[in-house]
């Protein structure tokens, strides 16, 4: 019930202002024998506490309404009773400091400046007068007042939607690490255990029929475990730069496990990359290879690189049953993204030939060696 009289989150700051100011402005009013007499004190009162509701709990118009009647009552009582009761329209400046409307605010300011003016105009009291002296900076105080609270508002306002923001992006950085982490152990868990599965395969298949190839399989899968175990620590402390001919080596060797044959054509020296766009070129052949082992039958693929009109391509080509869509993984979306990223392209599309052709091409900018002395 007491929520519906008093707002809730203006208990901590304002309520017991509030009540102090309430029982003074009451006690000045019946302590005082004016011309009001007691109905007309009542009266006033009345319309002081009902304007002080609505400004309250209303905004807008309302509220500018509630302010201008909640004054006038003051004004009422200063002129009968004395200037001092003027001071109580401090409730109203502060109230009408939460208006939204930087009018309606010019409006209230105004208001307490020509009540303060009537009041002492009706009592024939000069304002600048010695014993009056103290009215004239509490009526700029009163003035200034609801341009300071509205500032503060809107201060809190936006401070407000800032921690909104944070707090949206915070979740964006989670989701996009989330993302990361899903595409990085994709590309490189993801290849690593095709091959243990491949071995193991391979070692099931000549167990019975050659135990020294099914040992060397058995050797290579324990090999390629530590492999595994060590992208699992590199992976958790953060991505690791990856360089291309170190790809295409390994890319080489997995082709071959799987029975494919790489042949990579090199035209020229390679450009000069930064480590995000080595590494970012180097998962994406990752990735490729990763897709030509798992959905391609292929029996060939080539690798060529070029550098042409001041971009770097890297063109993946297979012999196999052909690109038939992106499907569920995450591999062809993690290409275009890695390449959007660098701002460069990427393009997976069927060969005329037959299987799959897959361009990547990079802008080539300018980069200082990272080791240059």
């Amino acid at each position: 019930m007491f929520y519906k009289l008093y707002p809730r989150d203006q208990i901590k700051n304002y309520l017991l202002i509030d009540v102090v100011l309430t029982v003074f402005l009451c006690y000045c009013v019946f302590r005082s024998d004016t011309a009001l007499g007691l109905w007309g004190s009542l009266l006033l009162l009345l319309l002081y506490f009902v304007s002080f509701y609505f400004a309250l709990w209303c905004r807008g118009g309302l509220l500018l309404a509630a302010v201008l009647s909640g004054l006038s009552a003051i004004a009422v009582f200063g002129v009968y009773i004395e200037p001092s009761v003027l001071m109580f329209g401090i409730v109203f400046a502060d109230l009408l400091g939460r208006s939204k409307s930087k009018v309606h605010i010019a409006i209230g300011s105004g208001a307490i400046a020509i009540s303060y003016l009537l009041v002492f105009l009706i009592r024939q009291e000069p304002l600048l007068e010695t014993s009056n002296a103290i009215y004239l900076p509490v009526m700029i105080i009163q003035t200034v007042y609801p341009i300071v609270i509205y500032i503060k508002e809107k201060a809190k306002s936006l401070q407000g939607e800032l921690d909104e923001a944070n707090e949206q992006i915070a979740k964006y950085i989670q989701q996009e690490e989330r993302q990361r982490i899903a595409r990085d152990l994709h590309d490189t868990l993801g290849q690593t255990l095709m091959m243990i599965k491949m071995k193991s395969e391979l070692a099931t298949k000549w167990v019975d029929k050659d135990s020294a190839l099914a040992k060397r399989e058995l050797s290579e899968i324990l090999d390629t475990t530590r492999t595994a175990l060590k992208q699992v620590r590199e992976l958790v402390s953060d991505m690791k730069f990856v360089s291309l001919p170190s790809e295409l080596e390994h890319s080489a060797k997995l082709l071959h496990t799987a029975g494919i044959a790489l042949s990579i054509e090199d035209l020229e020296k390679p450009p000069l990359l930064s480590s995000v766009e080595e590494t970012m070129l180097a998962l994406c052949i990752r990735e490729a290879m990763t897709n030509i082992i798992k959905h391609s039958r292929a029996k060939r693929c080539t690798i060529r690189l070029e550098t042409k009109d001041h971009v770097y391509g890297i063109h993946i080509a297979d012999d196999g049953i052909g690109f038939t869509g992106q499907g569920d993984g995450n591999g062809i979306p993690s290409i275009m993204e890695r390449m959007k990223t660098l701002g460069g392209s990427s393009a997976i599309v069927p060969s005329p030939e037959g299987g799959t052709r897959v361009s990547l091409k990079l802008p080539l900018r300018r980069h200082e060696k990272e080791d240059a002395s």
